[in-house]
């Protein structure tokens, strides 16, 4: 399998998405738009697209990121898609999906910032590539915008401070808005780049301090996300027959 991350800053790394990869010993590709590095110009030879989070919106011009380029990752992600790739997005991910699709992002109600619980839907329940997460599971959350939604598209999980945190846009494409890709490293990173605004933070009631989020036994949500992964993979293998 031949896998590439969109990376949008050194903070927003691939985490736990990257260990499953190496794990599994598939091709590995990076786009780190941070560095300058350009979007390959067809997803002819990408089987996984992941497309990482970061402190951006579809919204966001170049000239407030000048690295940061939404409509042509919107485009490539349109071209995956209509090529049949299987396509995760996370946080900002998940709200390109939903943009190349069509569907407008939104500011989530509320601004999440820790580890608290999603709850499956009933569509969730019955999704078998995520049905092995439980009724609920306590993830990762760094966030303040939420994926737009399709005529299609069906909200597999929720929170209490989000009501879109797991969208499916197809077999093949899912949105996470909320963030199963961490481990203690990559906390450090996000910790490191919010530290002043979360031990000053009074007024957001879903954004936790850097120690209760450093707390945190990320393993078995980590597993969970294995276990989603293996299974999209084969069902794009069995869609493909690659």
């Amino acid at each position: 399998m031949n896998i590439h991350f969109i990376q949008h800053e050194t903070f927003e790394a691939p985490g736990a998405y990257l260990q499953w990869a190496e794990q599994r010993n598939h091709n590995i590709t990076f786009s780190k738009v941070f560095e300058n590095q350009t979007l390959p110009e067809t997803a002819d030879n990408i089987d996984l697209l992941i497309v990482l989070g970061g402190p951006q919106s579809p919204a966001t011009t170049k000239k407030e990121y000048p690295y940061f380029d939404a409509k042509a990752e919107i485009e490539f992600i349109k071209k995956a898609i209509d090529s049949k790739k299987a396509v995760v997005g996370i946080c900002l991910g998940s709200q390109l999906i939903g943009e190349a699709l069509g569907a407008k992002f939104d500011h989530s109600p509320e601004k999440e910032i820790g580890v608290f619980p999603i709850q499956l839907t009933a569509d969730g329940l019955k999704d078998d590539k995520i049905n092995h997460f439980g009724s609920i599971l306590s993830v990762g959350h760094w966030h303040n915008d939420m994926p737009g939604l399709t005529a299609t598209s069906k909200i597999l999980a929720t929170s209490i401070g989000c009501p879109r945190q797991i969208v499916k846009y197809s077999e093949l494409v899912y949105g996470f808005q909320c963030h199963m890709e961490l481990t203690p490293e990559v906390v450090e990173l996000l910790i490191a780049e919010e530290l002043d605004f979360l031990t000053k933070n009074t007024t957001h009631r879903y954004v936790q301090k850097p120690d209760e989020i450093r707390s945190f036994d990320f393993t078995e949500m980590n597993e969970k996300l294995f276990f989603f992964l293996d299974k999209l993979t084969t069902a794009y293998k069995t869609k493909t027959g690659n």
